[in-house]
């Protein structure tokens, strides 16, 4: 199997092709804050600020849904960094979404299906 590591990455760009193909514009990626939290990918479309959470699932797998795997803590890490990105960027206007990024991969890797659900 490939390195995790790799499919993540490819996860998000895949997340980021499908959302440009709708209409929103790439904002950033992986934007970290020490010690906070870390978010996967942040998209705009008009006034509208989407985060979003990636999650990559093997394929004919028995793993939990992936919604399941944001916990509560998480949550509240993505909302903290969300307000340090929001902050920094000037995007004190904008509407804020949060997405979960649903990305199912075969064995080797490749990318099968991704899905674009709120949380």
């Amino acid at each position: 199997m490939r390195q995790t590591k790799v499919i993540g990455n490819e996860a998000e760009d895949a997340v980021i092709r499908l959302m440009t193909r709708q209409g929103y514009r790439f904002l950033v990626r992986n934007f970290t804050v020490h010690n906070m939290g870390e978010l996967d990918v942040v998209m705009m479309k008009g006034q509208e600020l989407y985060v979003v959470e990636v999650k990559s699932r093997l394929e004919g797998t028995a793993y939990a849904d992936p919604l399941r795997s944001i916990t509560p803590k998480k949550r509240m890490r993505m909302l903290n960094t969300t307000k340090v990105l929001i902050s920094k960027y000037n995007l004190f206007d904008m509407n804020v979404h949060f997405l979960a990024g649903c990305v199912t991969h075969r064995r080797d890797g490749m990318i099968q299906n991704v899905e674009i659900v709120p949380f």
